[in-house]
């Protein structure tokens, strides 16, 4: 069967679900009609609802279906009514359709007969699903305890626990002090996924990635989960925050000497001027001295999207789970800064990502810097239910064992459709070119481009 025709096929298996809903509420609310009592003309019944999105029951929740597009932070003003304990469930599901090729000009590199440098035979095909479940528990107003889990992820094969947290945005005890120090604080404390930059609410983590308008996120992914506690401030458009974390994916006691926190800050302003127009701008600092295992942008447990590009021939799925991303390697030492100017107006989107590490690894002697840069330029339309848009990314710098400076880049244009606020079909063209690696390195003249579909469910 040829490409173009599996890509037909995979559009109608991703549209089908939603189309198939649409025709059986549409069919039940046409054969439902009632016979006037005085009249033999039959009458429609009132033409009922093909969607109502379910009501956000817990305080200070970010709604996982499109109604939590473009929101950071959990929200501190919204107006959900303490009524006692309360629990919630959701879910996350998503699917891909990938047709993607590669290529290089790396020299061969011939280990046990085995050419180290030779690509992955790729082919096109439906990537495994992978699953998200979340769990939220309203304890006492305005304190609430979440915990999400990874049912299903690329790098995973068991059921995996992301995160559990306190989120504190009311005063356990009745007290006036407290409580007008709580209309402004919000305090997280836990395991969680540390606050750092804007563009990871954006992205997606593994099986909710309603709120990415694209299939990949970015080329340089940050995004952990660490141990430790968040205070944030807001007081009208300006935010503040500063954290403290172990610096590492995972709670341990071993090798105390080489090991020590991680800190974190963020300042922002976010104003709606209009129902038209709104602005934000946010910088964020994470600072990490001494450390045997940081994962500030390796700590995705999800992997990425584009799955065995530049890879050789012995890859597999879960161990190399993170193909076509680039990882710092600073794993001892880290200290990063990223600024993320937004702009939203009339259905036009803009989102900017400007971003600079250095560190280094446990056994360098020198720390190295990377330098990311990104641009989402998007437009909405049709009451947000479609959106067009296009996404460019740069990396460059060093890494760990090459000398030189080396250059990533990307291009994703693509688009998609909110069949319900709940289910997403996306589409997406990606080309990705690695520049100034050495030729004993597999990426070494490398590029990988093709289409992705992508169907998401979250709710």
């Amino acid at each position: 069967m040829t490409r173009s025709k599996l890509l037909i096929l995979a559009v109608l298996a991703i549209a089908a679900p939603a189309y198939g809903q649409t025709r059986v509420a549409s069919n039940t609310a046409a054969a439902d009609t009632t016979a006037d009592s005085t009249s033999a003309t039959p009458k429609k019944a009132p033409r009922l609802p093909r969607y109502e999105a379910p009501p956000i029951e817990i305080q200070h929740l970010r709604a996982y279906d499109a109604r939590g597009l473009n929101v950071f932070e959990s929200p501190k003003d919204d107006k959900v009514p303490f009524t006692g304990m309360k629990l919630s469930w959701g879910g996350a599901f998503t699917q891909q359709y990938q047709n993607l090729t590669h290529e290089n000009t790396a020299a061969p590199k011939v280990v046990a007969g085995v050419n180290a440098n030779q690509l992955y035979n790729l082919g096109q095909g439906f990537n495994n699903a992978v699953a998200n479940l979340y769990l939220n528990g309203q304890l006492a107003q305005g304190i609430r305890v979440a915990v999400e889990f990874y049912p299903s992820a690329r790098h995973h094969q068991e059921m995996w626990v992301k995160d559990g947290y306190f989120l504190i945005d009311g005063s356990p005890v009745e007290n006036l002090f407290l409580d007008k120090i709580m209309e402004y604080l919000t305090l997280k404390v836990g395991h969680y996924e540390v606050n750092f930059g804007d563009q990871h609410f954006r992205r997606s983590d593994n099986g909710q990635t309603i709120y990415n308008p694209f299939v990949g996120n970015l080329i340089m992914d940050d995004f952990t989960t660490e141990i430790g506690a968040e205070a944030m401030l807001r007081t009208g458009p300006w935010l503040g925050m500063f954290g403290i974390t172990n610096g590492e994916t995972r709670g341990t006691v071993s090798n105390p000497g080489q090991r020590g926190p991680s800190w974190l800050g963020k300042v922002g302003y976010d104003n709606k001027f209009t129902n038209d127009l709104r602005v934000r701008i946010t910088g964020s600092m994470y600072k990490k001295d001494r450390g045997m295992a940081n994962a500030l942008t390796s700590g995705d447990r999800g992997g990425s999207r584009y799955y065995d590009v530049m890879e050789n021939t012995t890859a597999t799925e879960t161990a190399n789970a993170w193909s076509g991303a680039i990882q710092s390697g600073m794993k001892s030492y880290v200290t990063a800064f990223v600024v993320n100017p937004q702009l939203y107006y009339n259905g036009i989107e803009l989102f900017g990502n400007i971003e600079t590490q250095t560190g280094a690894a446990y056994t360098e002697a020198y720390r190295r810097t990377l330098r990311q840069n990104s641009l989402d330029a998007l437009y909405r339309f049709a009451d947000n239910k479609l959106y067009v848009g296009g996404r460019y990314n740069t990396v460059e710098g060093q890494l760990l064992g090459i000398a030189n400076d080396i250059t990533v880049k990307r291009s994703q244009v693509g688009g998609g459709w909110y069949v319900t606020p709940n289910v997403l079909a996306k589409i997406e063209y990606v080309n990705q070119k690695y520049l100034d690696f050495p030729t004993t390195d597999i990426r070494s003249g490398g590029q990988f481009k093709g289409i992705m579909i992508e169907g998401a469910v979250s709710f």
